[in-house]
């Protein structure tokens, strides 16, 4: 399998990581040997997490790690906070994957500025991995984060972190446009390793498979990392990795105007809007928070029971609304304002009803009490 240098870690990373979170949902034999299978076709990259069935993915990994540490990049990650209670649970995690250092331990899931205070503060889990890093528990420390990218931005800054995961893929590009104009070029620009996780947005992409892997692998990133806990999946995985080849920008082009999940819905958040030259970067600004509130899914429309669950599920999955709720209070120009302009406004390229969609982010984000 491919590899690329993970950042100026000195490792070198498979195209495709293998994600232990789903590893909780079958037996220990069968993770076993889709681990070992992943390993043996040239995979070398695993990762999991203390919270992971509070310690039961790390076990299950810690049954191959104990045959084939030599072979591995291994890492796991830590929602603690403090110092002390981030410690405990890096030894538990060197137990659980039966092995005397991980070559990545993660900040995880840092969600806001006051939750990177509390990792960064005298005491903070920083200082637990700082010495853990002293000891040779650890050789490097990263970070993760979901949802809008502005503290992962603010995080790499401090130059604390040598490596950085969070999500790409070809939707989420246009909820949190952010994460491949800003927070991609930064990564390089430092030279932090980069891996990708989510690559189907949390499963959303599961009927475009292929132009989703393939998407991601285009990035600038490092790896993709993914959860498989079938034989069909793993293969299936490991066959876009060994046959990739980068998408073009026609070709990507293609999929931002053919893929099923945007249609004719989710905001492309165009350089140039083709809907108003005068007031497109405001109606960007008003989409982009409709984005980061609920990822634009929900639109108005009639579903089957399954695809509804699926939006309902997912549409909150990183808890921005806050977030969105309140940067959305300071735009100056909010979709109400703009609904009193959209006589004058011209065809969007990709087929978005730019009235109708202003009136439910109204109604999401506005004063409208039910949707028009």
């Amino acid at each position: 399998m491919k590899k690329r240098k993970l950042g100026k870690t000195g490792l070198e990373i498979s195209l495709l990581g293998f994600g232990g979170f789903h590893l909780i949902e079958i037996p220990a034999d069968q993770a076993a040997g889709l681990l070992n299978t992943y390993l043996d076709r040239g995979g070398n990259y695993l990762e999991t997490a203390a919270s992971y069935g509070d310690g039961e993915s790390e076990k299950k990994i810690g049954e191959i790690v104990k045959q084939r540490r030599d072979e591995l990049i291994l890492a796991s990650k830590t929602g603690v906070r403090d110092a002390e209670g981030a410690m405990e649970e890096i030894d538990r995690s060197l137990k659980n994957l039966q092995t005397d250092q991980l070559d990545i331990i993660f900040m995880h899931g840092v969600g806001d500025e006051d939750d990177l205070k509390e990792i960064l503060k005298p005491g903070g889990s920083l200082e637990a991995a700082k010495k853990a890093k002293e000891m040779g528990k650890v050789k490097h420390i990263g970070i993760t984060g979901h949802g809008q990218p502005d503290v992962l931005i603010e995080a790499l800054k401090t130059g604390e972190f040598e490596v950085m995961m969070t999500h790409f893929n070809y939707f989420d590009n246009f909820n949190f446009p952010r994460l491949e104009q800003e927070l991609l070029p930064l990564v390089k620009e430092k030279n932090i390793g980069t891996l990708c996780m989510k690559p189907l947005a949390d499963g959303f992409l599961w009927q475009n498979v292929e132009d989703a892997f393939r998407y991601v692998f285009s990035l600038p990133i490092d790896t993709v990392v993914t959860g498989m806990n079938n034989q069909e999946m793993l293969e299936m995985d490991l066959k876009l990795a060994a046959e990739f080849e980068p998408m073009t920008a026609v070709e990507k082009e293609e999929l931002f105007k053919n893929a099923e999940e945007l249609g004719d819905y989710v905001c492309r958040q165009c350089k140039e809007c083709t809907v108003s030259r005068q007031d497109g970067e405001n109606i960007k600004d008003v989409f982009r928070m409709e984005g980061y509130y609920d990822r634009q899914m929900y639109d108005g429309r009639p579903r089957n029971p399954a695809d509804y669950a699926l939006r309902d599920r997912l549409r909150f999955w990183f808890g921005d609304q806050k977030l969105a709720e309140k940067r959305y209070k300071q735009l100056e120009i909010k979709a109400a304002d703009l609904l009193k302009k959209t006589a004058e406004f011209k065809a969007c390229k990709y087929g978005l009803n730019i009235k109708d969609k202003l009136e439910i982010v109204d109604y999401k984000l506005g004063e409208s009490e039910i949707m028009q």
